[in-house]
């Protein structure tokens, strides 16, 4: 992005959120990921005449909890509205959403960069249906469409234009996604669209209050595709401005592999959808109780649980960090280390193997399936020695793929360090005997030639030795062996 000192980026983010409800918004459908198309539909979702909306109660609390979650007011008394739009998506002609009462207003969520703190405000969130998805064949050209995804309950979280930067907006989109995650209202991945956000951009001159023109980018579906995005449009309004034209209110397409947008269609405003209540739904009244009940059902936050952990375990800040990046991934050492009562130990699996399988692949901690008991096992049996740091790391691959007992697997395969005392001696001398000038830089006073001889009888056990009892066999036969030859 070239740096424009004329001008303020101005940055306010639509981010909409699929919930984690087994069924859909107003019907009884799955909301599986992932179904062949057009599986997953009934007369409501794909707005048949007659068909009439039923709506789901867990939609409400996951929306309430999200809400409360970001400092967010409540409103007690609201209700859903038609927005009226024509796309071969959209089943009924119209969108069941919410306009003039929606379920939450003037929320904030405080971010962190390296500029510091900030609050960004939230404007407020509304509670929604999905539409369909159209598929798009080049080669055809033409489009299928996919009810699938039509009537899966959304949220809509609108922040106030308070953001200036990418950085800025990643911040506020990863603890966004954190809090959500958190909440288990939604598993926010952004590759299956189940976090989607839309960037509403302006530039304005710098030291100016007023807001620019703004035009609204979609079709990002990754961070790095949302830094590209703010990157080029940024660029491409203040050569607009720098050239004096004027920005055009916009929808534009992001495309990330050209790297550039392309408009879509002019910018609608509410009156262009001509909203009016929903006649088929009651307005839903959240009661004081049933408020309470959402408040007293929410877990501890992530700013709570890092501190706990590093007071309660003496973890550094760095593991404690990683760890409750992820609901999933604290719960799992919680419950580890109160098996095997090592915390450290059970911090280094998580944030080492554990987090090297998941990157290779393409998983996330919530996709973790293993037990807490298996991975406390595995943690004693590498800290007894029972299993070599070589053999331990293989044992813990069948654990991630499929929590096989570790003891078990060991146990059946052989794989558990030697403690015959007897037999390592033998397999000492030998090692002895062929590393004849390792052995001569050792008496000579060159101590790190023990461990190349360590290495060496470890190989040869073909990792199935305890290191420990090598390394003191080992240094006991050498200081006691004659002058090799």
């Amino acid at each position: 992005m070239k740096e424009i000192k004329e001008f303020e980026t101005v940055i306010g983010l639509e981010v909409h959120v699929e919930l984690a409800t087994d069924t859909k918004i107003f019907c009884g459908c799955s909301t599986a990921f992932g179904a062949k198309p057009n599986t997953q539909t009934c007369p409501v979702c794909t707005g048949m005449p007659g068909a009439l909306p039923v709506l789901n109660r867990q939609v409400v609390e996951y929306a309430a909890a999200v809400g409360l979650a970001l400092n967010g007011t409540i409103t007690p008394y609201c209700k859903f509205d038609r927005k009226n739009y024509f796309y071969p998506d959209n089943p009924q002609n119209y969108q069941i959403s919410q306009l003039y009462l929606p379920i939450c207003r003037d929320g904030r969520l405080e971010i962190r960069t390296e500029n510091g703190s900030k609050w960004i405000g939230i404007h407020e969130i509304h509670m929604e249906e999905d539409a369909g998805k159209l598929v798009h064949d080049e080669g055809e050209d033409l489009s299928y469409v996919d009810y699938n995804r039509s009537g899966v309950p959304l949220i809509e979280i609108v922040s106030e234009p308070d953001m200036r930067s990418a950085a800025e907006v990643i911040a506020y989109l990863e603890k966004l996604r954190t809090i959500i995650r958190y909440l288990g209202a939604s598993d926010c991945r952004l590759q299956e669209g189940s976090m989607r956000a839309d960037v509403n951009l302006s530039l304005r001159p710098s030291g100016s209050t007023g807001m620019g023109t703004r035009t609204e980018m979609k079709n990002l579906n990754s961070f790095k595709a949302i830094s590209r995005a703010i990157a080029h449009e940024t660029d491409r309004q203040a050569d607009i401005l720098l050239s004096g034209g004027m920005v055009a209110r916009e929808t534009r397409r992001w495309d990330d592999t050209k790297g550039c947008s392309f408009s879509m269609r002019s910018k609608e405003d509410a009156q262009d959808y001509r909203y009016f209540p929903e006649p088929d739904l009651v307005p839903v009244f959240i009661s004081g109780e049933w408020l309470e009940t959402i408040r007293a059902a929410q877990p501890e936050m992530r700013e709570e649980k890092l501190a706990r952990l590093k007071e309660r375990y003496g973890l550094p800040d760095y593991d404690a960090t990683i760890l409750t990046a992820s609901r999933k991934m604290a719960d799992m050492f919680e419950a580890a280390t109160a098996i095997c009562q090592k915390p450290k130990k059970v911090s280094n699996w998580l944030m080492g193997e554990t987090m090297r399988l998941l990157h290779e692949n393409g998983m996330e901690p919530e996709d973790i399936s293993f037990s807490p008991e298996h991975l406390a096992k595995l943690t004693d049996l590498a800290d007894s020695g029972g299993l070599s740091n070589t053999v331990a790391k293989e044992v813990f691959e069948k654990v991630f793929y499929e929590d096989a007992d570790p003891e078990v697997y060991a146990q059946e395969h052989g794989l558990k360090a030697e403690h015959d005392e007897e037999k390592l001696r033998s397999v000492i001398a030998q090692v002895m005997e062929r590393n004849c000038g390792p052995v001569k830089d050792y008496q000579n006073g060159k101590k790190k030639a023990l461990g190349f001889l360590v290495g060496q009888t470890m190989k040869e056990m073909k990792g199935r030795a305890n290191p420990g009892m090598v390394n003191r066999i080992l240094q006991e036969m050498l200081d006691n062996a004659d002058s090799c030859i």
